[in-house]
């Protein structure tokens, strides 16, 4: 196995990289899952696999991100902390491993009682951070925490979620350096539909030597109507829709193509910011086609 991915390699190569994001269906096909991920073959640097995004049951990220990489497509293997213990996380970390996959973001995992299930009960063994670590001490130490050796150590490059936002004078990135510490290399954010605020909160990041430690990965992506922006505006946390964008899309002759036109400029203008290292396109209402869609369109993915 590579000691490197190809998308920690291109990062530190100094590329501009472009991920995207297919929600594993539930369903034992895996022509189900490969038919949302195959658009995107060529066009972005990995495709990110949810785990049981918003609490809701799929086929497991873990073998959704291994059919991935067999089938010649990057994954970044979503982890959530909801679900497993410690002994269970190794086990399916080292599993992943053993097929390919390398590339990993590690999240705190939606609620269970938000879900279709609400009387599932969380783990939480490990929060965030320390899973982080675990993955970290695997890969470098090559041991579990108990001390025992692994036969052959993985290799991961780890990534943590973050959340552009308009930073008050007193504000520190003090989680995201937490993050880092733990063992995060890579932040993969929330929607940023704000350039604005965008250059203002990697201004303040880079003042803090953030950029140097954590390349960052800006969520962006298609919007299908002015109510789904309006939506997202009010009920996604920490997503904030400039109501000119809204007000845009409202006069629009075709609402879902101005969508995608934001985006493509959204993306444009956010590749000229000092300290965003790449895009992550999503698009969870909408097919993978709009997202490869927007990706050929904006043209900032650095070469091959």
């Amino acid at each position: 196995m590579s000691r490197a991915s190809s998308l920690q390699s291109r990062l530190a190569m100094g590329k501009f990289v472009i991920t995207a994001e297919v929600t594993p269906p539930l369903s034992a096909d895996r022509e189900a899952l490969l038919q949302k991920a195959r658009p995107l073959k060529g066009l972005v640097d990995a495709v990110n696999v949810t785990d049981a995004a918003s609490a809701r049951a799929a086929m497991s990220s873990f073998a959704s991100a291994a059919l991935l990489a067999g089938e010649g497509i990057e994954p970044v293997l979503q982890v959530t902390c909801r679900d497993r213990n410690r002994i269970a996380l190794a086990g399916d970390l080292l599993g992943a491993a053993a097929q390919g996959v390398q590339n990993m973001l590690i999240l705190h995992g939606d609620d269970p009682k938000g879900g279709d299930q609400p009387d599932a009960k969380p783990v939480y063994d490990l929060d965030s951070r320390a899973v982080m670590t675990l993955a970290r001490e695997m890969a470098d130490g090559g041991k579990l925490p108990s001390g025992r050796e692994i036969a052959s150590p993985p290799h991961f490059f780890v990534g943590c979620a973050d959340m552009p936002q308009n930073p008050a004078p007193d504000w520190e990135p003090k989680g995201l350096s937490a993050k880092a510490d733990a063992g995060a290399s890579f932040a993969q954010t929330q929607f940023c539909y704000d350039l604005e605020v965008a250059r203002a909160y990697f201004a303040r990041l880079a003042d803090h030597g953030i950029t140097e430690r954590l390349s960052f990965i800006v969520g962006i992506g298609p919007i299908a109507s002015a109510r789904g922006a309006r939506w997202m505006d009010e009920n996604l946390f920490g997503v904030s829709i400039p109501a000119d964008v809204i007000a845009r899309m409202e006069s629009a002759e075709d609402e879902r193509q101005e969508g995608r036109k934001i985006c493509v400029e959204l993306m444009q203008g956010l590749a000229e910011i000092p300290g965003i290292s790449g895009l992550h396109v999503m698009a969870p209402m909408q097919k993978s086609e709009a997202i490869a869609q927007v990706v050929s369109e904006a043209g900032v993915r650095s070469p091959d």
